[in-house]
């Protein structure tokens, strides 16, 4: 299982470097954007709608790595109230219910991504963009998220981590 830990701890780094070129790919684009409208005087055709895409995708694909390094915003006065026990408690069903909403949204997800692939579905703007290309961060993000979770589940499980970073004696 330890080997199961670090591939999914290396997948979710990976997902946080992609997402990390996505916002900077897209920072580039709205540069060239606001280059080509107002110094060129040229009409921009797909800047914008891959600006959104590639920023939902970050989202999406970084996600993995932002539960793998707690950076998500996190209210810690239960935690800290209550006992070592308690804590274990609280941290297990938490994870356990957000493995279950993000295994829902990549169950709804694969069908929604399997739609637009197999009709070729296309935006409806100049650029004609093929609407899979950015369906497919949800369920690549919902599945390595899935991962994560997993793997923070067993290792809160198994002691190798302590819920919500605090030590047995923390509290107030």
């Amino acid at each position: 299982m330890q080997h199961f830990i670090t591939i999914v701890k290396m997948l979710s780094r990976i997902s946080g470097v992609v997402s990390t070129l996505l916002i900077l790919l897209s920072i580039i684009v709205v540069c060239q954007m606001i280059f080509q409208r107002q110094v060129l005087g040229q009409s921009t055709i797909w800047q914008t709608e891959f600006v959104i895409f590639s920023l939902i995708a970050a989202t999406f694909v970084g996600a993995p790595y932002v539960l793998l390094t707690r950076g998500h915003v996190n209210v810690d006065l239960l935690p800290l109230v209550l006992g070592h026990r308690g804590r274990m408690t609280l941290a297990l069903l938490s994870s356990v219910m957000a493995l279950a909403f993000c295994f829902a949204v990549l169950w709804n997800a694969v069908p929604w991504w399997q739609e637009a692939f197999d009709t070729n579905r296309l935006t409806s703007s100049m650029w004609r963009a093929r609407m899979w290309i950015p369906f497919l961060s949800v369920p690549v993000g919902m599945g390595l998220l899935c991962l994560q979770y997993v793997a923070d589940i067993w290792a809160i499980a198994t002691g190798r981590e302590m819920p919500f970073g605090l030590r047995p004696e923390d509290g107030l």
